[in-house]
């Protein structure tokens, strides 16, 4: 598997040019995601408004966020204008998603410094599964730096039907080497990283990196690396092994995220994973503890 990932890292990049050992030429600043619970206040069961707007603040072109958060928004919502949850069920969640987008997306607008454009990117497994359509998403996300522009990248959950996704990915598996399914947004940022050849993956999340023993706040992993993409690959496997449980329900946690940004790592672009607390500049600049992860 490690040398199947490699293979295909190397066959991307043959023509790119290096430093210390990372041949990789990059094209964007910063590929950044906000996981969903990194976006709302636990206690008043809302948008936390003060994190998002310093977030918002800091976004500028040469930046790509990808933003979760609009189902458990859209469901937060629903309560307060219905009194009452909807039925827990497929339905539900696709509600939820249709609902909370707009106001996912309106608050971004809200706060992102009005000389930039605001540009929603909704994207399904079968953007990046499909080379046509991987090369128009570039494409697009390339143009927003161009334009003085900022996109703001989700998954599509209001229009994705679990079960006859289940099947396109099952179909998709029998005639491709590697299916992503994009459905958790670590996924998806990791992919688009490798697609416009980022700098930086800022992963934010609820709590400040990777934990050699998730319930021992002391145990975080502040660094996983190598002297090649090999050993860099070899580290994160290796790392793996010592990452069980998600911060939620539905959640994929450390072990997954981990498995997600190899190919970003391997690739050149360097993986921070930090608390959404913190401001990006702050984490960017090494002034908190996070987990970093790439090639020394």
């Amino acid at each position: 598997m490690i040398a199947a990932l490699l293979h295909t890292v190397c066959a991307l990049l043959r023509k790119s040019c290096g430093r210390k050992g990372v041949f990789m030429k990059f094209d964007v600043e910063l590929v950044g995601k906000i996981g969903s619970m990194a976006l709302i206040d636990k206690q008043d069961n809302m948008i936390d408004y003060t994190r998002v707007a310093r977030l918002s603040r800091e976004l500028k072109p040469g930046y790509i966020w990808i933003s979760s958060g609009a189902t458990e928004i859209g469901r937060l919502d629903y309560m307060m204008r219905a009194g009452k949850e909807l039925p827990d069920n497929e339905d539900a969640k696709t509600d939820y998603a249709a609902q909370g987008q707009a106001i996912l997306m309106q608050t971004y607008r809200q706060f992102v410094d009005s000389k930039y454009s605001v540009r929603q990117i909704l994207v399904e497994h079968h953007h990046f599964n499909d080379e046509v359509k991987r090369e128009h998403i570039r494409k697009l996300l390339l143009r927003c730096v161009e334009q003085n522009a900022i996109p703001i990248i989700n998954y599509n959950d209001a229009v994705s039907e679990a079960e006859n996704r289940r099947m396109e990915i099952a179909a998709l598996s029998r005639s491709l080497l590697k299916v992503h399914e994009c459905i958790d947004n670590d996924e998806t940022s990791s992919l688009v990283a490798c697609l416009v050849r980022a700098e930086t993956l800022l992963i934010f999340t609820s709590v400040d990196g990777i934990y050699s023993d998730p319930h021992d706040p002391s145990t975080l992993i502040e660094e996983i690396s190598g002297k090649d993409a090999y050993e860099v690959v070899e580290n994160i496997e290796q790392y793996k092994k010592c990452c069980e449980g998600a911060s939620r329900k539905g959640a994929n946690g450390a072990k997954a995220k981990l498995e997600y940004v190899k190919e970003a790592a391997a690739q050149g672009t360097r993986v921070l994973i930090a608390n959404g607390k913190y401001s990006i500049r702050d984490v960017l600049s090494g002034k908190v503890r996070c987990t970093k992860i790439g090639i020394r």
